[in-house]
């Protein structure tokens, strides 16, 4: 089949439209490279260097004819959507409503939709947290992310155009970016095999720092080849279940670059949660997923790209 993947040169993106090209699948790749970079994009690919807010987003799927659009294309820093509403609204919310539009109109029958577990349910009472627990978002990153789901089950409804919600947990791996708000894991990586000190987050209540689900990079791909052709119409938890402070995390990584630096500690992010847990019992029933990557299996892997790039 025709897979669009938006955000494609991305860390995540790239990564799975790699995967969609080794599985004989026809790939073309939208991005705008304000996050991404070209020497991510697979020269097996058609690229168009495009934002997804673009009405250009119209004639590209018209010229194409994809069966499915697998959009990771997003603003996906928390902090910046709390100081800069309007800006995630107008990639997340009106960028999604723009490919939304343009695939139904050039007869797309799918759209498998990046969402986020890692930020949806805000501080939830059911923890590790179900898909049945009721989304109470806690920044505009994460409203957004649940606009885009509600928007989907309309899409749905009103013109047949099926859909598949993954809901990422905190997914790090080989090229994940470590400059601005990106991933920690790449942060860590990079400050250390510099020598320099790195920062942990934290709360007060919290002298470990926050609790999250770390999910490598393959898993997160795996989870993306299964929703080509199954869990029409429902929204699933990607996710390890296995709840790890950043300290822990940070312990994990300097002891596998046999590195030891005592971090910096510094007050929490705008919009960060104090704890994100992830139920996948639900992927694994309709779209036969879980992880097989643990902590420190992925540690090392990413630490390899690191340190052969």
């Amino acid at each position: 089949m025709k897979i669009v993947v938006t955000g494609g040169a991305g860390f995540i993106g790239s990564n799975v439209a790699d995967a969609f090209l080794a599985a004989g699948h026809e790939v073309v790749i939208i991005d705008n490279l304000s996050t991404g970079y070209r020497h991510n994009v697979n020269p097996a690919a058609v690229f168009y260097e495009k934002d997804i807010c673009s009405p250009e987003i119209s004639s590209i799927l018209h010229k194409e004819k994809a069966d499915v659009i697998c959009h990771h294309a997003a603003q996906a820093s928390v902090p910046v959507s709390v100081k800069d509403p309007l800006y995630d609204a107008n990639t997340n919310v009106m960028g999604f409503i723009n490919l939304l539009q343009s695939a139904v109109s050039s007869g797309a029958r799918k759209v498998i939709f990046i969402s986020s577990g890692g930020a949806l349910y805000g501080e939830a009472e059911e923890y590790p947290t179900t898909e049945n627990y009721r989304p109470i978002p806690l920044s505009v990153y994460a409203i957004n992310k649940m606009v885009g789901e509600i928007y989907l089950h309309f899409y749905k409804h009103q013109y047949g155009l099926d859909y598949t919600a993954l809901r990422y947990a905190n997914v790090y791996g080989p090229r994940q970016v470590s400059h601005g708000e990106a991933g920690v894991v790449s942060i860590f990586i990079e400050k250390l095999l510099k020598g320099e000190t790195p920062t942990i987050n934290r709360y007060d209540d919290q002298p470990d720092g926050m609790i999250r689900d770390y999910v490598f990079v393959q898993d997160v791909v795996k989870a993306n080849l299964a929703a080509l052709d199954k869990g029409s119409g429902e929204a699933f938890n990607i996710g390890t279940c296995i709840p790890c402070s950043t300290r822990a995390l940070y312990n994990e990584i300097t002891n596998q670059l046999c590195i030891w630096i005592e971090p910096h500690f510094s007050q929490a992010r705008l919009g960060d949660l104090r704890n994100s847990l992830l139920n996948y019992q639900k992927a694994t029933q309709y779209l036969g997923w879980k992880p097989d990557y643990n902590l420190s299996s992925g540690i090392a892997e990413t630490i390899k790209y690191f340190k052969n790039r």
